[in-house]
């Protein structure tokens, strides 16, 4: 049995900046319609993608909170919201009665 050895070029991207760049055998995602691999010359796709890790290569593991993901001519291309580093609470609003007279 043969193999595979074919790649393609990822690229994982935020706002802020460029998180991920390299060529790789396989990348796994969690998306709003389940899970799913991507490899090599994978047929075109765009797809929306939720809160989990980018697995790459079954290695390396990115973080996100929210994404979108295209895959077209062998270039896998994600845009990322990132997860926060730290878990930042926000304390609801008191609201003070006064009377206006």
């Amino acid at each position: 049995m043969a193999l595979y050895k074919g790649i393609f070029k990822l690229i994982v991207m935020s706002s802020k900046s460029l998180i991920y760049e390299n060529e790789v055998h396989s990348v796994f995602l969690t998306g709003d319609q389940g899970e799913y691999e991507l490899l090599a010359y994978h047929y075109p796709v765009i797809g929306v993608l939720v809160r989990s890790n980018i697995i790459v290569d079954w290695k390396d593991s990115i973080p996100v909170r929210s994404g979108t993901v295209r895959f077209m001519a062998n270039e896998c291309v994600i845009l990322i919201e990132e997860e926060d580093k730290k878990d930042i609470s926000v304390k609801p609003t008191e609201f003070v009665n006064k009377e206006v007279g």
